[in-house]
């Protein structure tokens, strides 16, 4: 059996087997963006709120997060704040939002968000730099 850091290195160049955790409580954008993520072959993991955003992490162990800000049961900030206290691989996590407050920007890099996108965005930009944070292990 190959460790993840093991299985992790032999996929720098190939996306196939990254698993990404996307959390939006908005159905439209998180199918967008797991489409896109699927169609460059990311194995895809959804949730619709904080709280099961968290279960997920926990249970799934993500190599990657794309989280929103605002959301039902358990908003973005906790889910960002308790992802970097309790969850022992740290995966990278890529913040996004409509919400156009520069604090909140702020907040996300302060609280260990390795990205900020402000929604709308430009999907192949997300892919990128969701490729980069996978390279550098980020």
């Amino acid at each position: 059996m190959t460790s993840r850091l093991g299985s992790k290195a032999s996929r720098v160049n190939d996306p196939t087997g990254f698993r990404i955790l996307l959390v939006d409580d908005d159905a439209s954008i998180l199918e967008v963006i797991s489409a896109a993520f699927e169609h460059h072959g990311y194995d895809v993991l959804k949730a619709r709120d904080g709280s099961e955003a968290l279960v997920r992490a926990e249970r799934d162990a993500p190599d990657l997060v794309v989280l929103d800000l605002v959301m039902p049961r358990r908003s973005g900030f906790a889910v960002l704040d308790r992802l970097r206290q309790r969850h022992a691989t740290h995966p990278p996590i890529i913040v996004v939002t409509a919400n156009t407050d520069p604090r909140h920007e702020q907040f996300a890099h302060d609280h260990g968000a390795d990205a900020f996108f402000r929604k709308p965005f430009d999907i192949d930009s997300l892919l990128e730099t969701a490729s980069g944070l996978l390279k550098t292990g980020n």
